[in-house]
């Protein structure tokens, strides 16, 4: 098929699409793919793609593994294309967004890498310092479930809307005891499903707050320049190009939430029709056809994906 770039956004993943053995098919067909995984071993000085490509699972899940693994398998399938390609717009969700601001031009794949997995290591310890948790609720509209959080919250105990990833399906995150009263707040509002994820982090929310000064001296410290292709920023749902502006919304994204329904309506307001998704998995291509009717959407993480490109 014929590929109208001006009328595509490719969108990069976050956690969650993770699986072991990912990217081992692409790097044995690609070379350009192998050199990013290579690069990233150099970089950490020890065979990080073995925990990608042979597990064990429980070592990729850890956070602070699973934050570079989805980076990398991203820019490697990025770099398999030379030269790039150049859509109209990139956005990634939560971690995805580091892996769409690099393939922009905003970061180079090593400056990237070491600012992702200081992502991870910091959301680690800011779960230890304060554990908190994070649910999954299908089936009620961010207004109702707004409410809900705020209703469950107090002064010391917070819990908010962390992803708002498409209509139905939201998810929450805070303090336990609040975010099980929001679970149980969900359920008699009329929420299909009311689920805890299995986490101790509760990202997107104030318990990052802990971290949020190392966070933000980190984006600091990390050479960021204009983008080459605009980045939809995850919490201002527009499109971000200067270096200052997406560090603002790096920084912002650690407490706020994934605005990724209000991010994919605009982009098809600005006339894309196509979303390719870079890297391990289609979760983003699920949520993007459950938020509009009538648009493409392409994996593209796997040697035989790059076929509809040719």
């Amino acid at each position: 098929m014929s590929i109208d770039f001006s009328k595509t956004a490719f969108v990069f993943p976050g956690q969650g699409s993770q699986a072991v053995g990912m990217g081992r098919d692409l790097a044995e067909a690609f070379p350009a793919a192998r050199a990013v995984f290579d690069e990233a071993d150099s970089i950490f000085g020890f065979a990080f793609s073995k925990i990608m490509w042979d597990g064990p699972k429980e070592d990729l899940d850890d956070t602070i593994n699973t934050q570079p693994a989805l980076f990398i398998h991203s820019l490697a399938v990025w770099r398999t294309f030379s030269p790039p390609p150049v859509p109209v717009f990139v956005a990634g969700h939560s971690l995805g967004q580091l892996s769409a601001l690099t393939a922009a031009g905003a970061l180079s794949f090593a400056d990237g890498l070491r600012l992702v997995r200081k992502r991870g290591e910091l959301m680690k310890l800011a779960g230890q310092r304060n554990p908190g948790g994070m649910a999954a609720i299908m089936g009620l509209d961010i207004p109702t479930l707004d409410k809900v959080c705020a209703d469950a919250s107090s002064q010391d105990e917070i819990v908010q809307v962390a992803n708002d990833n498409c209509p139905g399906q939201v998810v929450i995150s805070g303090h336990k005891t609040a975010l099980e009263r929001a679970i149980a707040g969900a359920k008699a509002a009329g929420a299909k499903r009311a689920l805890p994820l299995a986490v101790s982090i509760a990202a997107h929310s104030p318990l990052m707050a802990g971290i949020q000064a190392e966070w933000d001296a980190a984006v600091g410290d990390a050479p960021f320049v204009d983008a080459k292709i605009p980045v939809v920023g995850n919490v201002s749902a527009a499109p971000l190009s200067t270096a200052e502006a997406l560090r603002a919304d790096v920084r912002a994204q650690m407490q706020n939430r994934v605005r990724w329904t209000e991010s994919v309506r605009w982009l098809h307001d600005q006339g894309v029709g196509t979303f390719v998704e870079v890297g391990t998995g289609s979760v983003l291509g699920g949520l993007v056809k459950r938020i509009l009717e009538g648009v493409v959407t392409l994996p593209l993480g796997n040697p035989q994906d790059f076929e509809a490109f040719q």
